[in-house]
């Protein structure tokens, strides 16, 4: 036993072609030194047209350099793990860690309670010994039909668990397995699959009808646990509530095949007005104390609950590198990628996210680890719970919480309660030392942060089979929210004592430090890039030239540039598993996140630096009205009833700007061809947005659908564009 727990459990690749790659950003640095030394040395004299708007365009390409020079990080020596979990199965059973499963839900009509009971199943399902498995749903809103759909998944869990171990199932979550993108179980027959089948579409009928009834059955009123809701509770005013479902310590609690079933535990932590309540961080220290006197695993996942398991290894993937006696001693947790199912094909909206998946996070972990970014990540419990890593530290997997013989799941309730009131952080480190931080839209990336400054490295896993497979937004105002959340609290992360450069000073490695301004300077990189798409495009109006002739020498370095980092972004994409036509709508993505997400993240980041209140976290939607779904899948941007919105306007004006100065721009070459001598870079620059920007003007002038820009739109941005075209430039 003893030398085959010395074997390795994991092993470690580094990425391909490395020395090209730092050739060639070699040869981009030179290029762009040759751009800014172009910049800085035939600026307009005092009094010449045009002089700031060139003073503008070389401090937005200072800019661009800088974070060119920071995303290197990622890309300097990318790292790819990968397990042997032949030998982790060596191991006898009792010896694994028991683990706590976190699911958070917050809204029952954002969150249908049908989508988060799959998300439960397929966790309760995983190849573990269900024993050593707690599942905790974790319910922000305190919702009743939330209760209900979990006490109907109770139930049901008693078939699909053994069918699922029967059958090897996968995925295990219910709702993926019999949908129409999944295909039958070779093992069992079509009259087994039906027969489940049927369980699993009347049980989601049940629920789906409670929550258009909005309320329970009378009937159940007398269950344990439905008493709990009583009259003038509220999302945001009720006690706490935890309930154990099922207990794996009880020999009543088995499934069809008399196989104990994993622990499963509501908690809606209390809720009072006069109390803040901190979000999905609140939930998570919740999880963590209310754990802690029922199972107190030492491992810990935390899931979203539209987040379900896609793969039944993914414990066993996360425990070689927490096992590892070499190797796994200071892994504080171990991050597996976010991926989503219902991404179109050429990813419409860039939320599939491929190149970060497959190249930054990566990139990430060779200095140290990635960040932690809230879902799918495997946690040591001592970690989360604020413990700095020391050479002498040591886990001990078999500790399991001190259960009394006397100790029912009624004593447990009530002692889980106690640790779940609005109360019991205060004077405490809670939100500060001890669980997930406070104060941050991204209180997953600063927890991470503080983890490592620690002394704990984490772990980037991306197994061919996906960990976890969720779903991302479905219309481009819900990304351009989600993104304007994150940007915004990165962007605080970086402007507040928590910066990787203050922080990690002496603790991280220089490439950690700079790998996470990535994401935290994505905010402020919306001013040089809405600079960069409105200024040329106005100067060429004006007939300014802000860039070399054609005929001059100095063109080479611009081309080269512009050329060489477009063509290794497409090959990158491409070989990540982008199409041509995905690479183009993430870049057309990358523009309108800049100019919108990014620009409004950037002013309330630097309004809440400045002590103004504070902005209340948004929730994205996880279901779409079957018009916009259909238009999706077709893959039409979705603008829809919230077309009005004053992002919409700024992406509006900015193409409709755009196409103007497009326009006008060719008329003069057509007239002049001496004209595109001087102004040809102008002239492309100004295409290329024009090009990206189609959809936009689609959504203006042609399309007659519901998802169409609001007429409201098109008007107030040709009042601005029409403002633009008389502003002087200077």
């Amino acid at each position: 036993m003893a030398e085959r727990r010395l074997l390795s459990l994991f092993g470690t690749e580094r990425a391909k072609g490395r020395t090209a790659y730092k050739l060639f950003a070699s040869s981009m640095l030179v290029n762009i030194c040759l751009v800014l030394f172009y910049r800085a040395t035939n600026i307009p004299g005092r009094g010449e047209q045009g002089r700031w708007a060139w003073m503008g365009m070389l401090a937005a390409e200072l800019w661009f350099t800088f974070y060119w020079i920071i995303t290197q990080s990622v890309r300097w020596n990318p790292i790819y793990r990968h397990t042997f979990k032949e030998r982790l199965s060596q191991i006898d059973a009792s010896e694994l860690p028991g683990l706590d499963i976190f699911v958070c839900t917050a809204d029952p009509v954002a969150e249908p309670p049908a989508l988060v009971i799959s998300t439960v199943l397929s966790v309760m399902a995983y190849d573990y010994p269900p024993e050593k498995l707690s599942v905790y749903l974790s319910d922000d809103a305190g919702s009743e039909l939330t209760f209900y759909a979990l006490w109907e998944a109770a139930q049901f869990a008693r078939h699909w668990l053994p069918f699922c171990r029967r059958h090897k199932v996968e995925p295990r979550s219910p709702a993926a397995y019999f949908s129409s993108r999944s295909h039958p179980c070779d093992t069992c027959n079509d009259t087994e699959r039906s027969y489940m089948k049927n369980l699993y579409k009347e049980m989601e009928s049940r629920i789906d009808a409670v929550v258009m009834l909005g309320k329970v059955h009378e009937d159940l009123r007398s269950r344990k646990g439905f008493s709990e809701w009583k009259s003038g509770m509220t999302s945001r005013n009720h006690q706490p509530i935890v309930q154990i479902l099922t207990d794996s310590s009880d020999k009543s609690s088995v499934d069809d095949d008399g196989t104990v079933l994993p622990t499963l535990v509501y908690m809606a932590r209390e809720k009072r007005p006069q109390h803040h309540h901190n979000f999905k961080a609140g939930a998570m220290n919740a999880l963590i104390r209310v754990s802690s006197v029922i199972s107190n695993s030492p491992v810990i996942l935390n899931v979203d609950c539209d987040m379900y398991s896609n793969n039944v290894e993914s414990i066993r993937d996360a425990l070689c590198f927490f096992l590892d006696e070499e190797k796994g001693h200071d892994i504080g947790f171990v991050q597996f990628p976010q991926n989503f199912e219902n991404s179109t094909k050429n990813d419409l909206y860039g939320n599939a996210f491929k190149v970060i998946n497959a190249v930054e996070l990566a990139g990430l972990d060779s200095w140290g680890g990635p960040l932690y970014i809230g879902t799918g990540c495997f946690h040591r419990r001592e970690v989360l719970c604020g413990r700095k890593y020391s050479k002498d530290y040591k886990e001990d997997w078999k500790r399991e919480t001190k259960r009394k013989k006397e100790d029912t799941a009624f004593i447990l309730e009530e002692r889980a309660k106690s640790l779940a009131t609005c109360t019991y952080e205060h004077n405490t480190p809670w939100g500060n030392e001890m669980g997930l931080q406070y104060g941050c839209p991204v209180e997953d990336v600063i927890t991470g942060l503080a983890i490592q400054c620690r002394g704990w490295r984490s772990v980037y896993f991306n197994p061919p089979r996906k960990g976890f497979l969720g779903v991302a937004p479905s219309t481009l105002a819900e990304t351009l929210v989600q993104h304007k959340r994150w940007s915004e609290g990165n962007f605080q992360i970086f402007l507040s004592k928590y910066c990787s450069f203050l922080q990690g000073h002496g603790k991280l490695k220089l490439g950690l430090q700079m790998a996470y301004c990535i994401y935290g300077l994505w905010a402020p990189n919306s001013i040089p890039t809405l600079y960069y798409v409105t200024i040329p495009s106005l100067s060429l109006l004006k007939g300014i030239s802000l860039f070399p002739k054609v005929s001059s020498p100095w063109i080479i370095p611009f081309a080269y540039v512009a050329i060489a980092k477009n063509a290794y972004g497409l090959v990158e994409s491409l070989a990540c598993g982008d199409t041509l036509i995905g690479w183009w709508n993430i870049q057309r993505m990358w523009l309108l996140k800049r100019i919108t997400s990014y620009l409004y993240g950037t002013v309330d980041a630097i309004l809440k630096v400045m002590g103004f209140p504070r902005t209340g976290f948004t929730i994205t939607a996880k279901m779409a009205d079957a018009d916009a779904s259909k238009r999706y899948e077709q893959e039409i941007m979705e603008f829809g009833s919230t077309s009005s919105s004053p992002m919409f306007v700024v992406i509006a004006t900015t193409a409709l700007l755009n196409l103007l100065c497009l326009v006008v721009g060719l008329q003069r070459l057509v007239a002049d061809w001496d004209f595109g001598d001087q102004f040809l870079i102008q002239l492309l620059l100004c295409g290329v947005v024009v090009a990206l920007n189609l959809p936009i003007y689609e959504a203006l002038f042609l399309r007659k659908d519901k998802g169409r820009m609001a007429p409201a739109v098109t008007y107030i941005s040709l009042g601005f564009t029409a403002l633009a075209y008389l502003l002087p430039i200077v």
